[in-house]
């Protein structure tokens, strides 16, 4: 009796442990509780030392100095406007002139980046706000670079609102047509691969609004199948499910029709501009040029290893060549997304030399100079001043982990802004007399400051001490870094989460988590690290459960190098998936590591790569989870899939080698996770796959999720997938 006493003893406060406030929960992570407070919405001011941003209540616009930090002026109040009424700021964009806003509210996404909304024209001096347009939500609005005019694209065409004429509306294209023709905003694929949301601009004068028009008709469709659901509840589904069907190009289809054209704003007359352009290439840029009546069109052969940059009169649509960039293998996405064209220079990413650089030229296509370390990666433009000739910048000079802030001068001389090694960001004032840094570790929340041109701290504006105090009530795991050689040669940097109160003595089940994708990175000195971000977390989690927790980034990640990025063309999922077999392996052989429970899990690219590995011949993985994973890529879109992989009539066997094929030597216990309308990865590539496993007579658990888009999220959802992911583990794992 005695002994059955201190038992239930026993279990009772170990039931009490479980629920100890010292114990992180999925739902607490998952539901914001330790989410970082955030500077965001930041909007320098033209040519001034101000920023704006949006309060965190929504119902103001604010101005800030970046030199103290200090508020100098409420921009938009909704409580104190003229006119018409709003509950809610979503967004806002200042005029050129700063004397207007478009405030933005009733925002509804369409795709990752572009969504639809109300926008009303707010005088910051008057305070009278006026609806945009009364026809219907608008899509990427735009003004003129004079204040007086602003263009947005509403079901495919684009639209005109002239202020000076008491915001008189008129169409400028008639066309447009859901799933045929689309005026002004970059189609599904462009938008998600290219990664911008509008397509058109003015030219300088603000006389001509220029546009690129996407022929769609012959691009194949996709149906996404639609369901009552709940969080939100589609009421029109309650009986019988409903499709949203749109063009998506899968890998070596018909892509949509691309042409430039000009529409004149006082004769109204419009033209095609005679861009030269391959048959299959793609125009994945307009921008307006320094000329008056000119804009710089960016287009692109369809294997993605040439990009031209054009210069087009507006008005004789006569296109001239300024650069053709042509590199082994593929030009990197950066040459678009950090593309920069002022009024006499261009600033061009590439990675011609072996690592990301920035090259200037003259508008008229002569190089001026190159700038960046030798034998690292620019990552990111932060801001180039013209008239000075600086160029600001993050680089991993001090090692792939790590990102700092650097200035290169006119006269070649570079200077370090940021001095404390982990993860540093800017955003430059107006003026480019100052920045707001944003820094964090893998042990520090983000810290927000204020610094001046030479780097120096002038004030803090965020150091989430209230975070940092909450999280020291819990008694987390250890995070660290580490470095191995694999049987290849190959050496591979990761992380390392281990439990609180970790035993060297001891061997614990590994939970290994990757993306692997082509210029990702997992493994940074940021508090961005984990597998769900945000400290890790989520991993921190799992290591409480009494697993440790790692993360190698293989080859093709980025922050080396073009050669080691580049390494995986042609035969994506073969060496990324090679690298977590090794890594694998090499956990097995510390003394630590219970080798024969490792598992291994990832989220889309990292779905495809744990079904590689887990399939890789190697049979080291006791379970794996696989979460919106493509599972062949002659299921994925066009512009991604060919850039690495070319097309599958040219290269089959490439295409060939996925996890469909390989499902006869599937090892491990396998779950796999799938939203129902995810328009990215299409359920249609788990569907084929647990055919394929079906027919190998292989065993495997499914979880799928209702309405929910790639991201898996909404209401309990991601809650419930996280738990499951856990579960799955503890089960599998733990012997």
């Amino acid at each position: 009796m005695k002994k059955t006493i201190v038992l239930c003893m026993a279990l009772f406060l170990s039931a009490m442990h479980g629920f100890a406030a010292s114990d992180l929960t999925i739902k607490a992570i998952m539901g914001g509780e330790f989410a970082p407070r955030r500077v965001y919405g930041i909007n320098p001011l033209a040519d001034s030392d101000q920023y704006a941003s949006i309060s965190d209540d929504g119902k103001r616009i604010v101005q800030y100095s970046f030199k103290t930090g200090e508020q100098t002026a409420v921009l938009f109040d909704t409580e104190q406007t003229m006119g018409e009424k709003i509950g809610k700021v979503d967004g806002y964009i200042p005029s050129p002139d700063g004397r207007k806003l478009l405030v933005q509210t009733e925002t509804e996404p369409v795709y990752r980046r572009s969504s639809k909304a109300n926008y009303y024209i707010y005088n910051i001096q008057s305070r009278r706000l006026e609806r945009l347009s009364e026809g219907g939500k608008q899509q990427a609005p735009l003004w003129s670079p004079d204040g007086n005019q602003v263009a947005f694209v509403r079901e495919g065409n684009i639209f005109l609102v002239k202020l000076l004429y008491d915001n008189a509306e008129s169409q400028v294209t008639k066309d447009g047509k859901f799933n045929e023709v689309i005026n002004g905003l970059p189609d599904w694929v462009y938008e998600e691969e290219f990664s911008f949301n509008r397509a058109f601009c003015f030219t300088p004068d603000g006389q001509m609004l220029c546009w690129i028009r996407f022929d769609e008709s012959a691009v194949k469709q996709y149906s996404l199948q639609m369901f009552q659901g709940m969080k939100p509840r589609r009421s029109e589904y309650a009986n019988y499910p409903g499709l949203y069907t749109y063009k998506y190009p899968k890998a070596g289809e018909d892509n949509a029709k691309v042409t430039a054209w000009s529409y004149d704003v006082k004769s109204r007359q419009t033209r095609q501009l005679q861009v030269p352009i391959d048959e299959d290439g793609y125009m994945p840029r307009i921008l307006p040029a320094g000329d008056a009546d000119r804009v710089i069109v960016a287009t692109m052969n369809r294997h993605q290893d040439e990009l031209n940059l054009y210069t087009v009169n507006t008005r004789s649509t006569l296109a001239q060549l300024l650069i053709k960039e042509r590199v082994p293998k593929y030009v990197k996405e950066d040459a678009l997304t950090s593309l920069v064209v002022g009024k006499e220079h261009i600033l061009l990413p590439s990675d011609r030399d072996g690592y990301l650089h920035l090259y200037l030229y003259t508008l008229s296509g002569t190089l001026e100079r190159k700038i960046g370390p030798e034998n690292s990666d620019i990552t990111a433009v932060c801001a180039y001043n013209e008239a000075t000739g600086d160029v600001f910048y993050q680089a991993a000079a001090l090692s792939p982990i790590d990102r700092q802030i650097y200035v290169s001068h006119k006269n070649g001389k570079t200077d370090r802004l940021t001095h404390k090694e982990g993860w540093n960001t800017a955003v430059f004032s107006g003026d480019y007399q100052y920045f707001l840094n944003t820094w964090s570790d893998k042990e520090t929340p983000f810290v927000y400051t204020i610094r001046d041109q030479k780097g120096r701290i002038l004030s803090t504006r965020e150091d989430n001490a209230e975070l940092k105090k909450k999280l020291s009530a819990y008694t987390l795991a250890t995070r660290e870094f580490f470095s191995f050689t694999t049987s290849e040669g190959v050496s591979l940097n990761g992380w390392m989460v281990k439990p609180a109160d970790f035993n060297p003595q001891k061997k614990y089940p590994v939970i290994m988590f990757q993306y692997s994708g082509p210029g990702s990175q997992q493994v940074v000195n940021s508090w961005s690290i984990g597998s769900m971000g945000n400290g890790a977390l989520f991993d921190c989690y799992l290591a409480q459960e009494g697993f440790i927790v790692v993360c190698v980034d293989g080859r093709g990640t980025g922050g080396r190098g073009a050669e080691w990025e580049k390494s995986v063309y042609l035969t994506l999922g073969n060496l990324e998936a090679k690298d977590q077999v090794e890594t694998a392996l090499w956990l097995g052989r510390q003394s630590y590591v219970d080798k024969e429970n490792i598992g291994l899990w990832g989220w889309s690219f990292g779905g495809f790569c744990t079904l590689m590995a887990m399939s890789e011949g190697r049979k080291v993985f006791k379970a794996g989870v696989a979460v919106a994973a493509p599972t062949s890529f002659r299921y994925y879109d066009t512009v991604y899939t060919e850039r690495f992989m070319r097309t599958p009539k040219e290269n089959p066997s490439g295409y060939d080698d996925n996890p469909i094929t390989r499902a006869e030597k599937l090892h491990g216990a396998l779950l796999i996770c799938q939203g129902l309308a995810d328009d990215n990865v299409h359920a249609q590539n788990a569907f084929e796959y647990t055919e394929a496993l079906v027919q190998a007579d292989k065993d495997f658990t499914m979880n799928v999720y209702t309405n929910r888009n790639h991201s898996i999220y909404g209401g309990n959802t991601r809650n419930h997938l996280m738990r499951q992911i856990a579960q799955f583990f503890k089960e599998q794992l733990k012997d």
